[in-house]
């Protein structure tokens, strides 16, 4: 028997929500420079796509790549950089966009090192926050939903590099 994917979220909940998002990050106000958007690859992608379309700043759009997760389900905890941002980011007002913020490693890793670059300050702003894994505090400025602690996959998120094209999140059940 298969794995199964059941709807958590449906399309049409996440592209509302991901619009309210665009509008507060406007409404927080310009900066003297356009922000420094980072998108965390590969799993933000598709959130980072449809979220940058809702903000009405002037934004650079930069990427981001880090691997914590392998083939599994949970993070391994050893969070890795495997593509470098190829903005400077010193003085500037950066934004991070992630796909998910579970046990707060890998941002923990990502405002360290991109903290280290000097940044007029650093924002956050997820998709999806699941406290219930939390083994490291870490400010989240923006969160589309808080949810349990399931594992989901589809619009961007994904197991073992599949289901990250699916336009809703849905929850994983093992077969």
């Amino acid at each position: 028997m298969a794995d199964r994917v059941v709807s958590y979220l449906p399309a049409e909940t996440i592209a509302a929500r991901v619009a309210e998002l665009g509008a507060a990050i406007t409404k927080a106000g310009p900066s003297a420079q356009p922000i420094v958007v980072i998108c965390v690859l590969k799993g933000s992608v598709i959130f980072f796509a449809d979220l940058v379309r809702h903000i009405n700043l002037p934004i650079n759009l930069v990427f981001l790549g880090v691997a914590s997760y392998g083939g599994a389900t949970e993070s391994s905890g050893a969070v890795r950089l495997t593509h470098d941002i190829t903005i400077d980011i010193q003085g500037r007002d950066v934004l991070i966009v992630e796909d998910i913020v579970d046990t707060g490693l890998t941002m923990s890793y990502l405002l360290e090192t991109l903290g280290s670059r000097h940044p007029r300050s650093i924002r956050v702003c997820t998709l999806l926050h699941k406290p219930a894994r939390k083994r490291v505090d870490v400010p989240v400025d923006y969160i589309g939903f808080t949810i349990d602690d399931v594992f989901v996959v589809g619009y961007g998120l994904d197991f073992d590099e599949l289901y990250r094209n699916l336009p809703f999140i849905g929850r994983m059940e093992r077969a």
